[in-house]
């Protein structure tokens, strides 16, 4: 996930949560908080997965 993908995500997951607030309805700001905190789960996982693959890389070689 690049870090454009990775901003956007979370600029949609705090609009979600901000219109939550707006409209008084905890759950879908709950939903926004939650999304969130998935995507940056998310992108930690990738680039651990990327660091791996780069790290057998190097002791094939």
């Amino acid at each position: 996930m690049n870090r454009f993908v990775f901003w956007a995500l979370m600029a949609l997951c705090i609009g979600v949560e901000v219109w939550g607030l707006i409209i008084d309805n905890r759950d879908v700001h709950y939903l926004g908080a939650i999304t969130g905190f998935g995507v940056i789960g998310v992108n930690h996982l990738l680039h651990r997965a990327d660091a791996h693959e780069q790290f057998k890389a190097g002791e094939e070689a």
